[in-house]
């Protein structure tokens, strides 16, 4: 297939780039301009932001083991109506992601059923279990692109630097779940006033800055890419920024459910708002957001969490932890970052794009020659009211229902094929 888009504004923070241009699509990559003929489709961006594809690094496809949930095929298909056309999946599956069988399985499901590219990342210990490493090299030969036992944390200290270790041998990337067990307990949602109103029991933000603080000592220690996953507190904003001072390599993200709503969004004791790291406050939220503007916080990631109606459908304290975010996420990124001047344009798609490209060491996040023709285009004004009856992946358990954004992918291209119209 051939692509002419015609007249779009072009972002490529790859190279700086924000001009008003048409840009060329020619078996499968990015091309010279070209004349169109009979093969070539045209399409009228005018008015639209035209983008490397969007790529989430923080994915739950529930693939293999909970089907009932998600699967690769649903939630390729969220992800490329969301915009996004490539996605790193946790490992958190059934069995746990930690050895090159089941690294291979999500690659050739991934090639067979997926709208977007899949790339998987590893456990760090066997079966997430935190008690010795997981074959992190047969992983990686294999494809895995990253290593993390996302959704738990490495509770001992040893272990996570020996990880490290060997994760900067491999030239790979750990992602750490922050959370300091002990302190989190059985706490369901933030610890706070509102925590108190509503009688669940909390979870202090010192759960999470501890673990930050160790991770980054153990960073600086062994020069190991580290990657702190959905960070929420301020404390830990702080403790970022003051590591990238210094030097040390890490890098940080953040979710659109936690620069956008506070503790006060779980009101009835509503379980979609039910997450891990929970919603915070507000002086959180705020910290967030400056991390963001900032750069301190490098990537904004989803942490798509899908579950099944019946299991969010009962008491608070007994729901599981997560909410779906690959379908609002352009939305809420547009309306509460972009559109109130928080983020330029260009800046929003370097943190959805290209540095997660550059910090998984992938391709894209670039619209130069010769690169892979990923491409997301984005309607600035468009406008839809979240219905979760309308997603494409399996799951609606998300707190953002009949909430109005403005700003959504209109299309997303995949190595020079459309796999979703708006």
């Amino acid at each position: 297939m051939k692509l002419i888009i015609s007249q779009g504004r072009i972002l490529d923070p790859a190279v700086g780039r924000d001009e008003i241009a048409d840009l060329y699509v020619a078996d499968g990559v990015i091309s010279a301009p070209f004349a169109p003929d009979r093969e070539t489709r045209l399409i009228d961006a005018a008015g639209r932001l035209v983008t490397p594809g969007l790529i989430d690094m923080h994915t739950h496809l529930r693939e293999p083991g909970f089907e009932y949930k998600e699967t690769i095929a649903s939630g390729t298909a969220a992800a490329a109506r969301g915009g996004f056309t490539a996605v790193a999946c946790m490992p958190n599956t059934r069995p746990v992601t930690d050895n090159r069988v089941t690294v291979e399985y999500i690659n050739q499901q991934a090639a067979a059923t997926g709208l977007v590219k899949v790339y998987p990342i590893g456990a760090i210990t066997r079966g997430s279990l935190g008690k010795e490493l997981a074959e992190m090299a047969d992983m990686r030969a294999a494809g895995a692109v990253a290593f993390s036992d996302d959704g738990r944390p490495v509770a001992d200290a040893g272990l996570m630097r020996r990880a490290m270790q060997y994760c900067g041998m491999l030239a790979g990337v750990l992602i750490s779940h922050c959370e300091e067990q002990s302190l989190a307990g059985d706490g369901v949602m933030h610890e706070g006033a509102y925590a108190t109103v509503l009688g669940l029991k909390g979870i202090p933000a010192s759960a999470e800055e501890v673990m930050v603080a160790r991770d980054i000592i153990l960073a600086a220690e062994t020069k190991c890419p580290l990657h702190l996953a959905h960070l929420s507190t301020a404390g830990s904003v702080a403790l970022v920024r003051e590591a990238k001072k210094r030097g040390v390599p890490v890098t940080a993200e953040a979710t659109p459910h936690h620069f956008t709503l506070t503790d006060r969004a779980v009101g009835d004791y509503d379980t979609n708002a039910k997450v891990n790291p929970p919603l915070r406050g507000e002086a959180d939220v705020q910290a967030i957001r400056d991390g963001l503007a900032e750069g301190v916080i490098d990537v904004i990631a989803t942490d798509h969490a899908p579950h099944s109606f019946d299991e969010k459908n009962v008491e608070f304290d007994l729901a599981p932890f997560g909410l779906v975010g690959l379908e609002t996420a352009v939305g809420l990124v547009w309306t509460e970052l972009v559109h109130t001047g928080l983020l330029t344009p260009l800046q929003a798609v370097q943190k959805l794009s290209a540095n997660p490209a550059r910090i998984l060491g992938v391709a894209g996040g670039a619209l130069t020659v010769g690169a892979s023709a990923d491409i997301t285009i984005i309607d600035p004004l468009l406008e839809e009211t979240v219905d979760p009856a309308a997603f494409a992946g399996q799951s609606g358990n998300t707190p953002f229902a009949g909430r109005r954004l403005q700003g959504l992918p209109i299309l997303t291209v995949v190595a020079g094929e459309i796999k979703y119209e708006r």
